[in-house]
């Protein structure tokens, strides 16, 4: 996978925040030496954030995004606000765009107080500063207009990346070089056709980048493949909804786990999902669970999140339930309806986003649990899948 192929989720996402006319589409124009935003004197020109997903050196990997001014007003300003305040959830730097002509308002110090409460490195970026310099310590001037201190900008933006961006492994820690690695892979539906899922593939490429041997398989070739092999598979890994099988089929003396739980880990969220999925036991009739895909893909008859999930869930419990869907960057507002949240892998999502969804529903004491893992709790598998993680492996105990 190169660099213009590398999945939002692992890209660096770096937010342009500020007052209308503060600048920021000629920032965001003269840092990506493109056109990526219209820019106009008229106030409020960007109406909606808008994202570019690039290679910025010396960074690598980026998402670039530009979002309308903090300043709106109206009707329609609130929302475009609301819309701001949505990119924070998944920004890893933010850049504060100020005028340097009017200097920082109180919407600028909100906009700091917004990124020092949610834990976001930022930038203050005194634009036009071919008017007036700058030079606090976390703070920078520019001219997008003469260029002056764009390339400053920039490797100040590449020493802001938080280390978790870049430096994260799906599997590559739990195995060693020359290692084989079974991979049980159903051919999804909803995958594009000719592709594997995301999750697969960066799972694949991971293996690689250390070294190891990954092998591919379908999940009614696992007797096969293994007894093909010359030596053990040091690990395998399994798509949830082939969970079941893949235990009987592999054996016990093979480490098992899953993508859901690789990417829950990934993600930083594993010990909470685990948790969350024991909440099905305390389920009543009439409770109401969220179901949440991170992605927005085209939902086929037999779809895991809206048919087989709940599906099981019933099945499980026995009780009456209901059930609400979101996709997408959607995300609910009003918890108090809920007793269980259960979210997708995430593999669309930042790390950054994962944490502020679940950080959001443990603030309001609902369980939130993953797809993979609580697939795995119901087929009575879990603590097997989560054996190898020695930090959690005796939390079902």
């Amino acid at each position: 996978m190169g660099l213009n192929d590398t999945s939002s989720a692992n890209r660096v996402h770096i937010a342009f925040f500020g007052k209308r006319n503060a600048g920021k589409s000629s920032l965001v124009n003269s840092i990506t030496n493109q056109e990526i935003s219209v820019v106009s004197n008229i106030l409020g020109t960007t109406t909606d954030p808008v994202y570019k997903a690039m290679e910025l050196l010396p960074i690598g990997p980026v998402m670039i995004i530009d979002t309308p001014g903090f300043d709106d007003e109206g009707e329609l300003g609130e929302l475009r606000i609301k819309k701001t305040k949505q990119v924070l959830n998944k920004t890893d730097i933010a850049i504060l765009v100020i005028d340097s002509q009017t200097g920082k308002s109180d919407c600028d110090m909100e906009l700091i107080s917004l990124f020092t409460k949610k834990n976001i490195n930022y930038i203050v970026v005194y634009n036009k500063s071919d008017l007036k310099k700058h030079t606090a310590e976390n703070e920078i001037s520019v001219s997008t207009l003469t260029g002056e201190g764009i390339e400053a900008l920039k490797e100040k933006i590449a020493k802001s990346v938080p280390c978790n961006c870049q430096n994260t492994r799906i599997v590559g820690d739990l195995i060693n070089p020359h290692d084989f690695v079974l991979l049980v892979t159903p051919i999804d539906k909803a995958a594009p056709k000719g592709r594997l899922i995301l999750p697969q593939q960066q799972t694949i490429r991971d293996i690689l980048d250390s070294d190891a041997i990954a092998i591919v398989t379908k999940e009614n070739e696992i007797s096969d493949t293994l007894a093909g092999l010359n030596k053990k598979p040091s690990l395998a890994i399994c798509d949830s909804q082939v969970f079941k099988l893949a235990d009987e089929k592999v054996p016990y003396d093979i480490p098992l786990t899953s993508f859901s739980i690789l990417f829950a880990r990934y993600k930083g969220n594993l010990k909470s999902a685990v948790l969350g999925a024991k909440a099905i036991e305390t389920l009543k009739n009439g409770d109401t669970i969220l179901i949440s895909e991170g992605c927005t893909h085209h939902r086929q008859c037999n779809d895991i999140g809206t048919v087989k999930l709940p599906a099981m869930i019933k099945k499980h419990t026995g009780l009456n339930l209901n059930f609400e869907f979101t996709s997408g960057t959607q995300w609910c507002e009003d918890f108090s309806k809920y007793s269980m949240i259960v979210h997708c892998g995430g593999c669309m999502l930042t790390e950054r986003e994962i944490k502020y969804r679940i950080k959001t529903a443990q603030d309001n004491n609902i369980p939130i649990t993953n797809y993979g893992i609580l697939m795995a709790y119901i087929n009575g598998i879990l603590k097997r899948s989560i054996s190898i993680f020695n930090d959690i492996s005796n939390i079902l105990d």
